[in-house]
């Protein structure tokens, strides 16, 4: 049996200072790399093309949420038959994609989420450690899931499962949204451990407490329309 053709989704945004290392890191072993530059005003479009990334871009920001669904979408036509989101900001570790793709492609689950927190050596920020507390709460309480991290952009979707999970919140909030969609669904899905790079660029432009809020707003106003 031929191994399902993968493709690597990378919603951006103003990261024309790392794109590029980040692309390159990825086609090194992914041949399908997709970014969607969400109206970036730096560059980060070119930085990308560059590097060797099929870049689609937003004529108006509209949100990591948003640019996660056009990437998945473009994946879906193109015939991906595993779709794995990694963030552009030089946080994620290419390594950790095998690990995450194999119980799809074992048919062991749907959906694959990275999770930080189950095996040490991410060393996380204090701040950024209960904020990421608190949000895997509120998502535990609002879903049902026992998933151990809500907010780690590095995911893997079988095709049936990324055909099936539609992303309607644009922003940050899309996080939420996609774990109630996996439990309503009732979509097998496991954790793996992944590897979390924090350097001053990733803390700097990393969610704040002001941000925090403003994601369960956005979730919260969802659930009403």
């Amino acid at each position: 049996m031929s191994s399902p053709i993968i493709y690597i989704v990378v919603p951006v945004f103003n990261e024309a200072r790392v794109i590029g290392p980040v692309v390159q890191a990825l086609r090194r072993i992914y041949e399908h790399v997709v970014v969607v530059d969400d109206a970036s005003r730096d560059g980060s479009a070119i930085r990308a093309r560059e590097a060797g990334a099929k870049v689609l871009r937003h004529a108006i920001n509209r949100g990591q949420g948003a640019s996660l669904q056009t990437g998945i979408d473009y994946a879906l036509v193109h015939g991906a038959g595993i779709i794995v989101t990694f963030d552009g900001d030089g946080q994620h570790c290419v390594e950790d994609i095998a690990n995450l793709v194999k119980p799809i492609i074992d048919g062991e689950a749907d959906v694959v989420l990275g999770s930080r927190f189950l095996e040490p050596g991410n060393e996380i920020p204090i701040g950024r450690r209960m904020l990421l507390r608190f949000a895997l709460i509120f998502t535990r309480v609002m879903s049902g899931m026992s998933v151990t991290d809500t907010h780690n952009g590095l995911r893997a979707f079988s095709a049936r499962a990324a055909r099936l999970v539609r992303i309607s919140l644009d922003r940050m909030a899309h996080a939420s949204e996609l774990i109630d969609q996996i439990h309503v669904l009732r979509l097998k899905c496991v954790e793996r451990p992944v590897r979390i790079i924090y350097t001053a660029y990733s803390l700097e432009k990393g969610q704040k407490t002001s941000g925090a809020l403003a994601i369960i707003w956005d979730y919260l106003m969802g659930k009403l329309v």
